[in-house]
């Protein structure tokens, strides 16, 4: 994967109004995104492509431009559990990781041929800090994101598959027909199979 500096890439103009629809990036001043900018690098990935690998120190903040990110946690056996998905106008982070000074607990892979703008954790901690009010607003979308994972694990325990499926596809109708079956069928610990089957019975 090869990163381009924002201000040099080919396609800038549209990046920077694709930043401006970003989750996080959306209350910031003309002023604030100008001084952001500098430090953004942007990298076109393939399917499969890890943007950060579970156990590292060397951690980054992404924000997506296109395409469907996953974040993913693998034990020893290699047994995968997503966790979460990410598409355009949302954001990754190992924020809390790198506040606890541990190592990252999950991955970050693309489900899809994606695009996303990046730059070093240090950095946009330092960036950050010279603006409290975004701060605060970022770190309650860090939590909100916990959260939302928290909810999802509780769901694989108390809900049965169709309760499962139809869950997602009320949090979440925009990624419904989006994820691969295979993909979205790990995420509700189903077979794909079984969603499948659902599908047909009308219970999406």
């Amino acid at each position: 994967m090869i990163s381009i500096p924002l201000d040099k890439h080919s396609e800038r103009n549209v990046i920077r109004v694709q930043l401006r629809q970003n989750i996080v990036l959306r209350e910031m001043t003309d002023a604030e995104r100008s001084a952001l900018e500098p430090h953004l690098a942007v990298v076109d990935c393939s399917k499969g492509d890890a943007l950060l690998h579970q156990g590292v120190h060397d951690m980054e903040q992404y924000f997506v431009l296109d395409g469907l990110l996953k974040r993913v946690v693998t034990n020893a056996d290699a047994k995968e559990m997503i966790l979460r998905f990410a598409d355009e106008r949302d954001m990754e982070t190992s924020y809390a990781a790198w506040r606890l000074n541990t190592p990252t607990p999950y991955s970050i892979v693309c489900v899809t041929k994606a695009r996303v703008a990046k730059l070093p954790m240090p950095t946009w901690v330092t960036f950050m800090n010279q603006y409290p009010k975004f701060k605060e607003a970022f770190e309650y979308e860090v939590m909100r994101l916990m959260s939302e994972i928290m909810a999802h694990t509780i769901t694989l325990h108390l809900l049965d598959a169709p309760g499962r499926v139809h869950r997602f596809e009320r949090k979440h109708p925009e990624l419904a027909d989006r994820i691969p079956k295979k993909e979205l069928a790990a995420y509700l610990n189903l077979s794909a199979e079984t969603l499948s089957r659902l599908k047909q019975r009308g219970k999406i």
